[in-house]
C-alpha cells in the first residue's frame, strides 16, 4: 500500500503548494491538508485551499473466522469512522469498482442497554444507546427507523448525553442470584 505517509515533498494537486504535516482526525483517520489551507473547528469550515489527502487505516486482525470461507476476520474503519468486520481475503478493485475475493462484511453498530427510567412521552422503558464512536443517548425502546421510507417509527424521544454525563443503568438485575 503506497500511502506516501513519509513523503514530505508531496504537492497539493489543486494549488501546487506543499502538503502540511500528518494529522489524525477524531475518528482516528490520518490526513494531510494543503499548507495553504486550514480547518476551523468552531465553524466547521475550511479556509484557503481545501484539499485533504486521506490515508486509509490498516485493518486490525480479530480472533474470529469468516463464516463464508473460514479465513481470519479483520476490523476495518472507513474514513468517516464507520466500523466493520470483514474477511481478510476480501478486497476492492478500484478499476472495475467491485468486490474481489470473499465479500463477507458485518457492519458494527452501537450497543443498547436497558434503563430503569420511562419515556416522558409514551411511558415505555428507555434504553441507553452508545454509538460506535462513543456518543451516548437515552431513547425510547419503541423507537426505530424504517430504511425503506427513511423515517422514524414508534416514539421519537431522544436525549443526547454530554461527555461524562452519567445515567442510572440500575435495572435490578444485579440483585438477582446467579443463574446455574
Amino acid at each position: 500500500m503506497d500511502n506516501n505517509l513519509n513523503n514530505e515533498d508531496e504537492k497539493c494537486p489543486k494549488c501546487g503548494s506543499d502538503l502540511g504535516e500528518l494529522a489524525v482526525a477524531p475518528t482516528g483517520s490520518k490526513l494531510r491538508r494543503c499548507s495553504k489551507g486550514s480547518w476551523d473547528a468552531q465553524t466547521r469550515t475550511a479556509t484557503g485551499c481545501n484539499f485533504v489527502k486521506w490515508y486509509p487505516l490498516d485493518p486490525t486482525p480479530l480472533d474470529e473466522k469468516c463464516p463464508k470461507c473460514g479465513s481470519p476476520l479483520v476490523l476495518a474503519v472507513t474514513r468517516f469512522g464507520k466500523k466493520m468486520k470483514k474477511c481478510s481475503k476480501g478486497g476492492w478493485d478500484k478499476v472495475e469498482r467491485k468486490a474481489t475475493g470473499c465479500d463477507y462484511i458485518e457492519w458494527i453498530n452501537g450497543t443498547t442497554e436497558p434503563l430503569s427510567e420511562t419515556c416522558p412521552e409514551c411511558k415505555s422503558p428507555l434504553v441507553l444507546f452508545t454509538t460506535t464512536t462513543g456518543k451516548r443517548m437515552k431513547k425510547c425502546s419503541t423507537g426505530g427507523w424504517d430504511k425503506v421510507k427513511k423515517e422514524a417509527t414508534g416514539c421519537t424521544f431522544v436525549q443526547w448525553l454530554k461527555p461524562g454525563e452519567m445515567v442510572n443503568t440500575n435495572t435490578g438485575e444485579e440483585n438477582l442470584p446467579p443463574e446455574n
